[in-house]
């Protein structure tokens, strides 16, 4: 494997079945030569150690001006498709700067951050009143090109109708009503909404003191977008002693802060939380069914 990419990045995209463009490791093999051509176009130097997510590997880079940055090469999949296209339109205001793309090669030169603060030690409430804060800032009128959450809507409607069993029945049938309420609002597509806004994807910045990185860009109803801020910190969501209350308070802070409807936000969570509980009966993985069933209760009216 190429210096340029970590052995824990290997293992993480190793073995990954395409979605639906390159496998894993067919993405894995093109690095270098990508590396090279994006080295070469932008005219850029490396500048340090290889860093990554869970699909992007990221390595800081100086330009032709000495200033800093990072090249950001994604692993071709759905949701990064329009990610440059957010950041873009954002133009820097409560999101990392766009300072190149190019689509074809899933490749983004950005403004470097400091990647090693997030809002993972940060204490919970001020952690939520930034990710509202930010919620407010990159509330836009949506792009044309994004996907919406309308036809998001439809699907889960199919799924919800033939989930199995270890989901429980009651929840499956609230979510169904709750989604057929939230998809009547004729605006349910019309904001441009980061759907992965949570603690690990908000680094500290100079300019501001925290702008959002990897956005999952979506026309959508900004109220949708609340739901990752609870299922992330979920240890110190459990040692709160109080499951219920601690994220409640946390749903609480972050829609005062963005401007959003607290009820209409909860719904959301718990329609969320039930196509996540679908997924993971999916995947075999009791510890996310048993997550996701926990904030449905906690989303629980009253």
């Amino acid at each position: 494997m190429s210096p340029l990419v970590p052995g824990s990045f290997s293992a993480l995209m190793t073995g990954r079945e395409p979605q639906p463009y390159l496998s894993g490791d067919s993405w894995l093999a093109r690095i270098p030569r990508l590396v090279q051509e994006s080295l070469a176009q932008w005219d850029l130097t490396l500048d340090g150690d290889p860093m990554h997510g869970a699909v992007a590997l990221v390595l800081p880079v100086r330009r032709r001006d000495d200033s800093a940055a990072v090249l950001k090469l994604t692993w071709p999949h759905p949701d990064a498709r329009h990610e440059h296209l957010a950041l873009q339109h954002w133009g820097g205001r409560g999101a990392v700067r766009l300072l190149a793309a190019n689509p074809a090669s899933w490749s983004m030169l950005l403004e470097r951050l400091d990647s090693g603060r997030d809002l993972h030690d940060v204490p919970i409430d001020e952690a939520c009143t930034v990710i509202g804060t930010l919620l407010q800032q990159l509330d836009h009128e949506a792009l044309p090109q994004l996907p919406h959450l309308s036809a998001q809507a439809a699907d889960m409607e199919r799924k919800f109708a033939s989930a199995p069993p270890a989901m429980p029945r009651r929840f499956v049938e609230q979510a169904r009503a709750l989604l057929s309420d939230l998809v009547a609002d004729a605006a349910i597509d019309s904001r441009l909404v980061n759907t992965d806004l949570h603690y690990q994807n908000i680094l500290a910045a100079q300019r501001q003191p925290w702008l959002a990185i990897d956005p999952k860009p979506l026309a959508a109803d900004p109220a949708f977008a609340v739901t990752p801020a609870l299922w992330n910190r979920w240890v110190e969501a459990i040692a709160s002693g109080n499951l219920g209350a601690h994220l409640r308070r946390r749903l609480s802070v972050i829609c005062a802060s963005a401007g959003l409807d607290e009820e209409r936000a909860r719904a959301w969570s718990i329609v969320r939380e039930v196509q996540n509980g679908l997924w993971a009966i999916d995947e075999d993985d009791g510890d996310e069914l048993t997550k996701a069933i926990a904030i449905i209760k906690a989303m629980q009216p009253g």
